[in-house]
């Protein structure tokens, strides 16, 4: 009995072009994290220095090979990728990260806030391709995992035995690293 011909849609020019534009932006805001995360790794300070100093590399090289596969995809689609910094701050939706030396409960807090937007652009992203390119799609729910994951990892830093956050509502970097680094300035 012969197997059923499957075969794989192409993408139009059109298609190819709005896709990496949905991931141009994806390219922008994972490259900043990388940079972020750097900067937090650089800059933490207090007892918890050690455990989120460390914590934090393996991240950074797992954003950085996302930024990388997504960069390819992107040319993939045949445009060009734009890793340049000047294109990165004019193209970006959001503020630069606002905390600069910190105890590390205060920057997981800043950080917490990070992922949370870095994830649901991501999960936006995912969605806006899910029917035009499954690769892209697979490409970003492959992305969601980790990033998802390493949400937790910062998470775990500044909840309760019982789930509540040390930064409740916050969700602004800078009050969310008030509220977490209370403790720590005690």
């Amino acid at each position: 009995m012969a197997l059923p011909k499957y075969t794989v849609p192409s993408l139009t020019p059109q298609q190819g072009a709005d896709v990496a534009a949905v991931l141009q932006g994806r390219l922008d805001a994972l490259n900043d994290l990388a940079l972020t995360l750097k900067h937090i790794h650089w800059n933490v300070v207090g007892p918890h220095f050690i455990a989120v100093h460390e914590m934090l590399d393996p991240q950074v090289d797992a954003v950085r090979l996302m930024v990388d596969a997504i960069a390819e995809r992107i040319a993939t689609l045949g445009v060009a990728p734009v890793g340049t910094p000047g294109a990165l701050v004019e193209n970006r939706t959001w503020d630069d990260y606002s905390i600069g030396r910190d105890s590390a409960i205060a920057h997981l807090g800043a950080l917490d806030v990070v992922y949370v937007g870095v994830i649901t652009a991501h999960r936006q992203a995912a969605a806006d391709t899910e029917e035009s390119d499954p690769v892209t799609n697979d490409l970003l729910i492959g992305h969601l995992h980790e990033l998802e994951l390493f949400h937790w990892f910062v998470r775990a830093h500044l909840e309760s035995v019982g789930g509540a956050l040390t930064t409740g509502a916050s969700t602004t970097e800078k009050a969310s690293a008030k509220k977490a680094g209370v403790k720590d300035d005690a």
